[in-house]
């Protein structure tokens, strides 16, 4: 067997649980980089209305009983919040959800502080607030129906805290949907100016009232910036979708200051409590200066993500906990250095997951999770007799459900684990509960769910053995567009328009589809006609737009678009069926029709009908949900010779509406021996 053996699991299983419980408990931050001191112990003041802890490195004052964060001191700033904003408009969490008769906000405000834990090691103090039936919606605004407890927590030696929620619906409460979930911290606009991302999304950021004297343009978040206070920005757009990336992707970013050289960073160190699995996108940081620790929302997948309570649906789960990382270097060292020390705490703090410091009974430690392991092999008969390895395969552990539904569960937690080379996989630190094994592979289409529910209990380590993937597949392929991968990537991508761009962008080919106005181009490039592809002759790279609009027509009106796909087949074999696979990247509120050899045909040989609100289009994004469309062909439908596949992407009220395609493939007949 080439992939690790049980027993080999269970050492290192034990291994790891010795060295976070070790490690963990005596992990010290230091104020400065690099500097390794050993600070005060944490001490813990309680007012009237306000809650004050402090570690000797930073110190943190909170509303009580409210709970949100009124101010952060730090490397000789008072407060690296913004002061000028009110009080409970620097550091909340917030709700965006609705019920019947009610649709709002609701900033999870505590109405009793209870101290978890008070010593000179760690301080952990919570802020809850029980749902009443009573009173929940006799106010303007109305209590998200659950049960709220909010928490922070600083330990000795930590340049940080972390923070974290438990929402609790208990059996009676009413129906509700939420949309979004999510922590907000507003930075000090007179110091945080330099936003940090990536190793290559960092940059000088606008102001915002840069944003309010520019011009709006088509998508209300986007805006040109005509007359910033920083003359460098001049011409450049800003919006804040700009700025977003895929979950396994955003585990640290924030803002520095210059003077002092300060950074305040969102180090996300797990995405078990995260929405939609790894590939899901959301925002990160933006113009304000503004920093986010999201947790849910429906950004690049719209309704389908809704999280959905029926009238009396218990529900329990905990948001985070998630680190806010502070550090500070002297003037004559180079800024750069934040940033490198926020990546090295973010390593820390993921080899530390789960934390073992949390006292909520319902964030379970090491001990208390389980093992999963095993290896994905694929079985693909017309690429190879023989099986393949499941290389660098998505492998996941998510609520139950069929296959791909994990991309919009949102109640449950998620586990996910990237195969090796061989196909073999560990995911570790799975919760109690049943789920199901979910699979997705690049290079194949389609999505793998193994069949049987996994139970986990604590301490579990569980041998799945070799798994089989046979993706979909009716016979050989006479050709393809694209490479499978969930994504619009290796499609032709244009350059913006010179009038609208955003210069952190100007240099990356990777990043190029984050530029604004991009729909725009497809009339400038095709202004008579609509794109032709030729099988053979076209390259997908250069010649397949990454996505199809609708075509402006003037006076704020569009016109559908019809692709065309022209191929060759020698002969047709009679009475018999090929296959037409179309995955889609993303879809909002898109018809897609397909017809074949005759694009007058009243009814199309197939619709998708409306489908879709991912809005990846106009936010910049280069996929959203993975839809894989299966089309049988009857060989009446084609001809020996030349055949066309139309294309036509049919809603046409919006400039946002359309398609971004994966992958095209399409198959002659299954071989009789």
């Amino acid at each position: 067997m080439n992939y690790l053996s049980l027993a080999l699991i269970i050492t290192i299983m034990a291994m790891e649980l010795f060295l976070v419980s070790h490690c963990d408990a005596r992990r010290t931050h230091g104020k400065h980089v690099n500097d390794d001191h050993i600070s005060p112990g944490v001490s813990l003041i309680v007012k009237d209305k306000e809650v004050v802890i402090d570690n000797g490195i930073l110190q943190l004052t909170i509303a009580n009983p409210e709970g949100y964060l009124i101010g952060v001191s730090y490397g000789g700033v008072h407060n690296v919040l913004e002061n000028r904003n009110h009080e409970s408009n620097r550091g909340y969490w917030d709700v965006v959800w609705d019920t019947k008769g009610y649709s709002g906000t609701d900033w999870l405000l505590g109405s009793k502080l209870n101290v978890i834990v008070e010593n000179e090691d760690q301080v952990e103090v919570s802020f809850t607030y029980e749902w009443d039936s009573t009173t929940w919606n006799k106010s303007e605004v109305w209590r998200i129906p659950a049960n709220v407890d909010r928490r922070y927590i600083v330990l000795r030696g930590s340049s940080g805290f972390y923070a974290y929620a438990i929402l609790d619906r208990e059996e009676g409460m009413p129906a509700a949907n939420i949309f979004q979930i999510r922590t907000v911290y507003k930075l000090d606009q007179s110091r945080f100016h330099y936003m940090a991302i990536s190793d290559d999304r960092q940059r000088i950021m606008p102001m915002p009232e840069d944003r309010e004297s520019g011009l709006p343009l088509a998508f209300k978040e986007a805006v040109l910036l005509t007359n910033p206070t920083n003359p460098d920005l001049r011409g450049e757009v800003d919006d804040k979708y700009q700025y977003s990336c895929e979950d396994k992707d955003n585990k640290v970013h924030g803002w520095i200051s210059f003077d002092p050289q300060v950074g305040f960073w969102i180090i996300t160190p797990s995405n078990e409590f995260r929405s939609a699995g790894p590939v899901k996108q959301d925002l990160t940081s933006h113009v304000g200066p503004t920093s986010l620790a999201m947790f849910h929302s429906a950004h690049y997948a719209g309704y389908d993500v809704t999280m959905s309570f029926q009238e009396g649906e218990p529900w329990k789960k905990v948001f985070g906990p998630y680190y806010v990382h502070l550090n500070s270097v002297s003037l004559d060292r180079d800024f750069h250095d934040l940033w490198n020390d926020a990546k090295h705490q973010m390593t820390q703090e993921t080899r530390s997951w789960p934390y073992e410091f949390p006292l909520s009974k319902d964030f379970p430690k090491s001990v208390e999770r389980g093992f999963v392991f095993g290896r994905l092999l694929i079985h693909e008969r017309y690429k190879m007799r023989t099986m393949m390895a499941g290389s660098y395969a998505w492998i996941g552990l998510a609520a139950p459900g069929e296959a791909g539904s994990w991309q919009t569960e949102t109640k449950g937690y998620q586990f996910w684990t990237r195969a090796d080379r061989n196909g073999g996989f560990i995911i570790k630190g799975i919760r109690e509960g049943v789920y199901n094994l979910f699979a997705w592979v690049p290079g194949f289409i389609g999505d793998y769910v193994y069949i049987e529910d996994i139970r986990i209990v604590p301490g579990s380590v569980i041998q799945l053995g070799d798994l089989v993937y046979e993706p979909l597949r009716n016979g050989p392929t006479f050709w393809q567009i694209g490479f499978p991968d969930r994504t619009a990537l290796e499609f032709y991508v244009p350059q913006p328009n010179s009038l609208f761009v955003n210069k952190l962008y100007t240099d990356s080919d990777h990043n190029k589809f984050r530029q604004y106005g991009l729909w725009e181009r497809y009339a400038e490039l095709y202004p008579d006609n609509d794109l032709i592809y030729t099988v053979g002759e076209s390259d997908y790279h250069r010649d397949w737009f990454f996505a199809q609009v609708t075509r402006r027509t003037g006076n704020n009106t569009f016109k559908p678009t019809t692709w065309q796909i022209i191929f060759a087949l020698q002969d047709v074999i009679p009475s018999s069926n090929y296959t037409l696979r179309i995955a889609l990247a993303s879809t909002t509120r898109a018809e897609l029709q397909v017809r074949f050899n005759d694009p007058e045909v009243s009814i199309p040989h197939f619709t998708t009908m409306v489908m879709g609100t991912d809005n990846a289009i106009a936010r910049h994004g280069i996929h959203g949900l993975y839809r894989l469309l299966n089309v049988d062909v009857p060989s009446e439908w084609l001809r020996a010779g030349n055949n066309t596949i139309y294309l036509t992407q049919a809603k046409h009220e919006s400039p946002f509406f359309g398609v971004m395609y994966d992958y095209i493939r399409f198959e002659g007949p299954p071989r009789t021996t």
